[in-house]
């Protein structure tokens, strides 16, 4: 995996979600959960994955609610599930005004953080 000129552009000037996703994944990344920020895979860049887990959230914005954008995410996240991805998608909205609800989703998806996190839950299927 190429660290691209773009991917870095992106992790320096995050949108306002990305930043409230960041911190929100905070717990999990401070108990051992290594995430990384605008990474490519393959021909796209996700805005996070976490390898181990092999699972990326991506924090969607308002084009992705455009014509043909539904299709092209649908490609995407085909893409990324055939190299053995589970994709999670939040809309910008959610992340930014729904926040509480984000932390506990995340929560049934990767485990209670609040101890030594040790994993996700053990039904996790990706």
């Amino acid at each position: 995996m190429q660290n691209s000129p773009f991917a870095r552009e992106m992790r320096n000037d995050p949108t306002p979600a990305e930043r409230e996703f960041w911190t929100l994944i905070l717990p999990f990344r401070e108990n051992g959960c290594h995430f990384r920020r605008q990474a490519p895979i393959g021909p796209f860049i996700v805005d996070f994955v976490c390898k181990r887990l092999g699972v990326i959230f991506e924090i969607d914005g308002d084009t992705h609610y455009l014509d043909g954008a539904a299709e092209k995410d649908a490609a995407r996240t085909a893409y990324l599930a055939e190299r053995g991805y589970r994709v999670v998608r939040f809309t910008n909205d959610e992340v930014l005004r729904q926040s509480e609800g984000v932390y506990l989703e995340l929560m049934q998806l990767l485990g209670d953080p609040s101890e030594s996190w040790a994993g996700p839950p053990e039904d996790w299927a990706h």
